[in-house]
């Protein structure tokens, strides 16, 4: 079965830098646009960056000075680079893989930023 696990998450202080991982496995990863997603406990899940199949990259506002997500499609993995973290970044940060017709989602990891 396809299978997104997630790693990285820890408990840094403000000003800190983390790297999040996701491998896929048993789908085409080369062939998916691959997401950062993330959602703090009372919050909706929102979307963090994007890289799509082609390579292009979109972040929300909040992140876009400070995080790049990049992806290696020989290793089936894509990463998020998250620089001066702030406490508005802790959550659960999960990460999607999608095509056209097809959808999956990883079980996440926990990001704490204390201040």
């Amino acid at each position: 079965q396809v299978q997104l696990v997630e790693s990285g998450g820890d408990l840094v202080q403000a000003g800190d830098t983390l790297r999040l991982s996701c491998v896929a496995s048993r789908i085409i990863f080369r062939g998916y646009d691959m997401t950062w997603y993330r959602q703090a406990p009372g919050n909706q899940r929102e979307l963090v960056a994007t890289v799509t199949s082609g390579g292009t990259t979109t972040y929300r506002d909040s992140v876009k000075d400070r995080f790049i997500i990049s992806r290696d499609n020989a290793k089936n993995t894509v990463y998020l680079q998250m620089n001066d973290l702030k406490p508005g970044d802790t959550a659960v940060y999960y990460c999607n893989a999608r095509t056209k017709f097809r959808e999956f989602w990883g079980q996440g990891t926990q990001v704490t930023v204390s201040s």
